[in-house]
């Protein structure tokens, strides 16, 4: 055994409010890797409805990478959520046309760029993320954190807006982790590591 198929919606018997996510995003600018799963009270349909602003004719992405936990009610808020910073008002004149279509002529609203969640990254319930930010491997985002800025492999933050609490491991540790890049390990390798995975012993990784 290997572990669960991962190209599977629901990977707990007779459960369906846990999914492999990769399996039931249907929007091509939403790209997910194997085995992160997301969690929801009521219906995982909830993930796509939670990811807010997202309009195709900006083009911007939610990345999330491979072996993350997702809690319920967890929100990306994309780059179509933006307003003029910079101008008298932030106003968005020019949707509502009538004669203000042209308001925006010579005109760009602000671009934070994608959000990219890094592998084996755990962002617990109601947290709120915010478009352009980039979160590290391996980091933990506490329940109904505001996350506004990038945020280091293996932090632990939370608050709003989200501050480090403290580092899951030492500097050296953190370092080997993120070469060994275990989440890109053949899956057999993986279920040969599962007890070394939920251990905390770097050396037996080495193995």
């Amino acid at each position: 055994m290997t572990g669960p198929d991962k190209d599977i919606k629901f990977p707990l018997d007779n459960y369906d409010r846990l999914c492999f996510l990769k399996n039931v995003v249907k929007n091509p600018n939403i790209i997910v890797g194997d085995y992160t799963y997301y969690d929801d009270f009521e219906n995982v349909e909830n993930f796509e409805k939670n990811v807010k602003y997202h309009f195709d004719f900006i083009g911007d992405k939610l990345i999330i990478g491979k072996f993350c936990m997702i809690a319920s009610d967890v929100k990306f808020i994309m780059n179509g959520a933006n307003h003029l910073t910079k101008s008298f008002t932030a106003y968005p004149f020019a949707i509502f046309g009538n004669g203000w279509e042209h308001a925006m002529d010579n005109k760009v609203y602000p671009q934070k760029g994608d959000i990219n969640i890094g592998n084996d990254v755990w962002i617990g319930y109601n947290a709120t993320i915010m478009a352009g930010v980039t979160i590290g491997d391996g980091a933990i985002i506490a329940t109904n954190s505001t996350v506004i800025k990038d945020v280091e492999p293996y932090s632990i933050v939370g608050g709003n807006p989200a501050n480090e609490i403290k580092k899951r491991f030492s500097e050296s540790t953190i370092a080997k982790l993120l070469a060994l890049q275990w989440w890109n390990w053949n899956i057999e390798k993986i279920t040969q590591n599962i007890q070394n995975l939920t251990d905390n012993d770097i050396d037996k990784l080495n193995e």
